[in-house]
């Protein structure tokens, strides 16, 4: 190798290494952003802004349209996916509240009618694969007892593709699934299952 190239691979080392240690991420979306703030316009999907919730200030901001309808804490899992719901399919919830987890009810059967919601539900091993802009809602976790939920975005070849919000800067995720005719069954144990706009 010639000193030139050398020296240039040096460089590169370094200043990926600097930027690294100075905070800046780049999203599989080229998307580069240093430190971002809180309400931080991270990501956008259909029209529908993905805030940044890092750096939350105590959250105990309410988000709610103008005609009163209320989305959530700025800026929650929860919060994005009722404002996806509400921007993008017209929709509201007749429950306007609750954690994440609560958005799949454990006695319903699968394929049941979710009043709260005004959706499907279909739970984790279901004959009915997601769909796009189905709700996939995660159970709580060691280090969060919320529950989690965020919109699908495909689901093709063993993959359901999601977006998300307060997650970080992670907004976008792969999720691998087993399909057979024993239904569809998350790897990740945590899903619990997905809701459906009829």
């Amino acid at each position: 190798m010639s000193r030139k190239g050398l020296i240039r691979k040096v460089f590169l080392f370094s200043a990926i290494v600097v930027l690294t240690l100075a905070g800046i991420w780049i999203s599989p979306y080229k998307c580069i952003v240093f430190k971002p703030d809180f309400a931080q316009i991270i990501d956008v999907y259909h029209g529908v802004n993905i805030y940044y919730n890092g750096n939350n200030p105590g959250n105990d901001l309410r988000n709610k349209t103008k005609d009163g309808y209320n989305l959530g804490l700025k800026y929650q899992c929860v919060e994005f996916v009722k404002r996806y719901y509400y921007e993008r399919l017209n929709h509201k919830m007749p429950e306007s509240y609750g954690h994440a987890k609560s958005y799949i009810i454990p006695t319903l059967a699968d394929g049941a009618f979710n009043k709260q919601r005004n959706l499907v539900q279909y739970k984790n091993g279901s004959a009915y694969a997601p769909k796009p802009n189905d709700i996939l809602v995660f159970g709580p976790s060691v280090f969060n007892e919320f529950g989690h939920v965020a919109i699908v975005e495909s689901c093709d070849n063993g993959e359901v593709h999601i977006v998300q919000q307060n997650v970080g800067c992670r907004t976008r995720e792969i999720l691998k699934i087993d399909s057979s005719e024993n239904g569809v069954h998350f790897k990740n144990k945590r899903v619990l299952g997905w809701l459906h706009k009829q």
